[in-house]
């Protein structure tokens, strides 16, 4: 018999491929451990595009400890040394932080007053949200990282290999940038500013810099000790060569300054890690999702309406491949995770592993207590009139006798996320028309079916009678399908009707095609 490992060590699941580069890499190496990195800047909210790399990551690392014992370890970088470059305007009195603009987060005060600074706020907030989805991670702050003396070593490097780094960035940047452009940022030790100044002197012996300050007075500092911070791109790669990074992912913006980190990190003495690039999500109209401009999904939206697991599920998903992040993605992330619950328990340990189930959680995979997917619950929302779960609930126990919240915690969930989704999105866009008189007559004959209907309230034996009432009227079936869900849904897709039919009851839907044929669903389009 096959086991999981043997399994991994052929998955086509990426994953397991991006665990099988870096275990060669260790094997190469002989390191005693593998680091992963993700970066963080903290000038605002966590969001869903921080939530997908840890969590991508975190597979991969997983993947990793299937075929491997290697320990493994993952690092979360807040770049807080940062200055700060505008004030927020979602903060409590915006004005009082003006004087600190350009500060370093760390030595902005905090405006909600909770924390020492600002960044000690932020990174508290990313911290709370890492954490509350059960990530492992170590944190570091960047501007402990400096301070402390830890980039000491590496921060002397650079200077005294200033020319070689330079000549990297220079190549990537426009004439005029040029000009004034020096991979190190001092911070005035008076105004305590993130300084964009061009260096006048750089000793690489004594590991000093020495500048201009705006009021054209010279200075002299070390680059140790938290006196200067290195510009993002050389700090991308620098932080590689220092903590000795052997992963790392990123978006496809990044990509074109892959070869710009490496190169840093191999000119201080590094190798650099292995890399995956990801595909931007888009939002409804295509265009990238941006935390700035608020367009797309957020963490809160998404788990307003569904569990974390169907994110993740998501973020599994051709990370290589751009994917629209709109609400309408949820209702299928929900009922294809759960489908994949379902098939777990009986594949076979090549199928597991291509599971997305299984690197979701580790391969300590739940079973589902979904007995009626997500979208049906939207659609018996739709037709039930339904305001809060429990009006669900009544409709799920005669489908389900065995069925209950405290049973069914997901499908509970599920239920209460289904009626917001449905208020929210559904029921501000459902037409329902009235039926052509083809239509009108098997929607005639479907009702009289279930009338006299004194069979078992089973999906499979309603489902065919609606595809017989359908079979002797229409070529192709799908317009006897779509039929049903504009006439007695108002929507251009649905559910299984024989599923539909079992869970909202065989007489109620018979009373819905009455109330469909005469007209009286028409009046409850949202464009009416």
């Amino acid at each position: 018999m096959t086991s999981l490992r043997d399994a991994a060590m052929t998955s086509k699941a990426w994953p397991f491929e991006e665990a099988r580069r870096l275990l060669k890499r260790a094997e190469a190496q002989s390191k005693d451990h593998v680091l992963f990195e993700t970066g963080y800047g903290p000038s605002g909210l966590p969001h869903i595009g921080t939530f997908g790399e840890v969590a991508r990551t975190t597979m991969i690392r997983r993947a990793l400890n299937v075929i491997s014992d290697v320990p493994t370890r993952l690092v979360c970088f807040s770049d807080d040394l940062d200055g700060m470059r505008k004030v927020p305007e979602n903060v409590p009195s915006p004005p009082a932080l003006r004087e600190h603009l350009q500060k370093p987060l760390t030595d902005v005060p905090d405006p909600f007053g909770t924390h020492e600074s600002f960044g000690a706020h932020n990174n508290a907030r990313l911290r709370r949200f890492l954490d509350t989805f059960g990530f492992e991670y170590e944190f570091i702050s960047a501007t402990e990282f400096y301070r402390s003396g830890r980039f000491d070593d590496v921060l002397r490097r650079a200077a005294e290999r200033y020319d070689d780094l330079m000549a990297i960035m220079l190549k990537s940047l426009r004439d005029e940038r040029r000009q004034t452009y020096s991979i190190f940022l001092p911070i005035h030790p008076e105004t305590g500013r993130v300084l964009y100044v061009p260096m006048t002197h750089v000793d690489g012996r004594d590991g000093t810099v020495t500048f201009d300050d705006e009021d054209g007075r010279e200075w002299t500092l070390p680059v140790t000790g938290g006196n200067v911070k290195l510009q993002w791109k050389p700090d991308f790669g620098a932080r590689w060569a220092a903590l000795g990074v052997d992963f790392e992912m990123y978006g496809k913006d990044h990509a074109a300054n892959t070869p710009i980190y490496d190169g840093i990190c191999r000119t201080l003495g590094g190798r650099p890690p292995e890399h995956f690039t990801y595909e931007l999500f888009l939002d409804e109209g295509g265009h990238k999702i941006s935390k700035s401009s608020g367009n797309g999904l957020s963490i809160d939206e998404w788990l307003t309406y569904a569990a974390t697991e169907s994110l993740s599920y998501f973020m599994y998903q051709k990370p290589k491949t751009a994917k629209r992040m709109h609400f309408d993605v949820i209702p299928k992330a929900v009922d294809e995770y759960h489908q994949q619950l379902r098939a777990y328990p009986g594949q076979d340990e090549a199928k597991r592993a291509a599971n997305p189930v299984f690197h979701i959680h580790s391969g300590d995979v739940p079973q589902s207590d979904m007995v009626v997917p997500f979208s049906m619950l939207l659609n018996l929302a739709s037709v039930a009139g339904a305001e809060s779960k429990d009006a669900l609930w009544g409709f799920i126990r005669r489908y389900a006798p065995s069925a209950s919240p405290e049973a069914n915690p997901q499908l509970d969930r599920a239920a209460a996320g289904a009626v917001r989704y449905y208020n929210d999105f559904v029921a501000p866009a459902k037409v329902f028309r009235l039926p052509s008189d083809p239509e009108r007559a098997a929607l005639t004959e479907l009702r009289d079916r279930l009338r006299d209907w004194d069979g078992p309230v089973d999906d499979e034996a309603l489902q065919g009678v609606v595809y017989e009432v359908g079979r002797e009227r229409f070529d192709p079936m799908r317009d006897w399908f779509r039929a049903l869900y504009q006439v007695l849904l108002g929507a251009d897709q649905g559910p299984r009707f024989g599923g539909f039919i079992a869970l909202y009851g065989v007489t109620e839907t018979a009373d819905l095609i009455d109330r469909a044929l005469a007209g009286e669903l028409v009046g409850n389009s949202a464009t009416v």
